[in-house]
């Protein structure tokens, strides 16, 4: 990452701690929030990974930065006997128990509070990985990266759907002033912690997207790299194998 962006300027506290901080005090309002800022467009990218995983008819998964376990709900589609969502914030994951206990998954989906850079997990644990808009909050992003290639099987897939920068006009600019100026007055509207959605933003624009992300997978070790822009490029899936 060019910078390493944080969420709130003035603590003392290293990346790790104001993210999960972060995370806890917006996890109630983060859902509905979610829907108003992409315009509900989010839901069509997680069903795009959700497709890509189903291809690979895994038995096992792992969702990092579940949140509040809208992918890994999702990703019961695919058949999976097991799914576990791992997070850092308890805030988050309490919502995210909530919804699955609703929808009646708690015998295929488990929630578990744990470091995405510290994965609580043997070597070759897992068919498919997923992570939906959180490598960007890795504190060390090549550690979190390497935590995710030790616990994927061999042939296993890798799945990352993560904001990115349009780079063509008109979608450049008008992606710079909505992140800059719209995002942070909504997230102020509907949140009770005015730094965090101009923190998303901030890290999205840090975040190295595209080919620069494709290098740090396959420093790591990963194979058949690719990226696929979405929506005029504002977010990117990517996939790779062990």
């Amino acid at each position: 990452m060019a910078k390493n962006v944080t969420p709130y300027k003035e603590s003392t506290k290293g990346k790790k701690e104001q993210v999960t901080e972060m995370f806890d005090t917006i996890s109630g309002n983060y859902d509905g929030l979610n829907r108003v800022i992409s315009f509900g467009i989010d839901i069509k990218w997680r069903k795009k990974v959700v497709q890509i995983v189903k291809e690979q008819q895994p038995n096992s998964i792992l969702d990092i930065a579940t949140g509040t376990a809208d992918l890994a709900i999702n990703l019961v589609e695919t058949g999976a006997k097991r799914i576990v969502g791992l997070d850092i914030s308890a805030g988050m994951l309490e919502v995210g128990k909530y919804k699955i206990q609703k929808k009646k998954l708690d015998n295929t989906i488990e929630m578990v509070l744990g470091d995405g850079e510290k994965l609580p997990f043997d070597d070759n644990s897992f068919d498919a990985i997923t992570v939906a808009f959180g490598v960007r909050n890795f504190e060390n992003l090549e550690q979190g990266l390497e935590e995710i290639y030790r616990v994927l099987k061999p042939k296993g897939i890798f799945v990352v759907l993560e904001t990115s920068v349009p780079i063509k006009t008109p979608y450049k600019q008008f992606y710079k002033f909505y992140t800059g100026s719209i995002l942070p007055v909504i997230g102020k509207l509907f949140s009770k912690d005015n730094a965090a959605y101009g923190y998303l933003s901030e890290s999205a624009a840090a975040f190295p997207y595209g080919e620069n992300f494709n290098n740090i997978l396959r420093k790591i070790g990963f194979i058949d790299v690719k990226d696929k822009p979405q929506t005029f490029g504002v977010a990117s899936i990517y996939t790779a194998t062990k």
